[in-house]
């Protein structure tokens, strides 16, 4: 299976849009991230952040009670949005009628990180994903992924700006097939799967493969070992969704948010080790990262929302 380079050369042949001088932070979008629970009460910390740094103008986050406030007192840029749990400690089956105005208000939905995959979790996920009437951009990450195998959507389903990041042990969950499977064909399975979803499907691993629902297929090897830690991938879902929110199409935040979130744990590797840098320490070098980047290609249309 053929996948082109992602890398600076493509890149420059597909810039971000370009953010309006004196945009306010509505221009640049709202990202609602909807996961946690009392077991992983932080991991919407790095998925917000990660989006702000991105450049998102708006940031709600929407978690089990018992973490909400101190969650908001860590991210005060955010509002947050206090769910009811359920006895695992997870989100409640029924908190998705909660949701429904807050969706449809946002730019971009970011769903799953810190989330187990229960036999409440996925009541929840399933009658949220149901739910769903926006034109935003959706974000599915972690325990989202898995529920998707037994979702039949009864409605427009995930839309044509969806984008899956599963890693590979959450692929298998999602297509059915065995990681032996998934590591001998990894291209040819995100391509199916992204045909299957008619979604962005992004295949993490030490070489990530980025498939599009049309049948175009990237590939992404600049990366390190360090990123292989806890919350790397909550980093990565907020990044994507940031992008996302400021304007750009699914495909291409998606490739931009793994290339950003490649040299980010390079830079972290330079200044802290390439082992032992914590997930954290990724997200403050993202402008910078996006800035240099931008600078060294062509200037690209500008994108204001309404």
């Amino acid at each position: 299976m053929s996948c082109l380079p992602l890398d600076e050369a493509w890149l420059k042949r597909h810039p971000l849009p370009a953010i309006k001088q004196g945009a306010d932070k509505n221009s640049r979008g709202r990202v609602l991230v909807v996961g946690g629970s009392e077991f992983v009460p932080g991991a919407l910390r790095l998925t917000g952040e990660a989006a702000l740094r991105a450049g998102a103008g708006k940031l709600q986050m929407a978690t089990v009670q018992s973490s909400a406030l101190s969650l908001g007192v860590l991210v005060p840029e955010a509002a947050m949005i206090a769910l009811p749990a359920d006895g695992d400690g997870e989100i409640a089956s029924n908190a998705a009628t909660l949701l429904t105005d807050r969706i449809a208000a946002c730019d971009t939905l970011i769903l799953g990180p810190g989330m187990s995959t229960t036999a409440g979790t996925k009541a929840f996920l399933i009658d949220l994903l149901d739910r769903l009437c926006f034109s935003g951009s959706l974000i599915l990450d972690a325990a989202a992924l898995v529920v998707l195998r037994e979702y039949s959507p009864s409605g427009g389903g995930l839309g044509d700006r969806a984008i899956l990041t599963p890693h590979h042990g959450e692929m298998a969950a999602l297509s059915g097939l065995s990681l032996e499977e998934i590591r001998a064909e990894p291209a040819a399975v995100a391509i199916e799967m992204a045909a299957r979803w008619n979604a962005v499907i992004l295949l993490k691993g030490e070489i990530s493969y980025l498939a599009s629902p049309d049948g175009q297929c990237l590939v992404h090897s600049g990366g390190c070992v360090g990123l292989g830690t806890a919350g790397s991938g909550d980093v990565l879902a907020g990044l994507i969704g940031g992008l996302t929110a400021r304007g750009s199409a699914a495909s291409l935040a998606a490739a931009w948010g793994a290339w950003i979130h490649g040299q980010a744990g390079k830079a972290a590797a330079a200044a802290i080790g390439e082992l032992g840098f914590l997930a954290r320490e990724l997200i403050p070098v993202i402008p910078a990262l996006i800035e240099g980047t931008l600078n060294s290609l062509p200037r690209s249309k500008t994108v204001q929302r309404p």
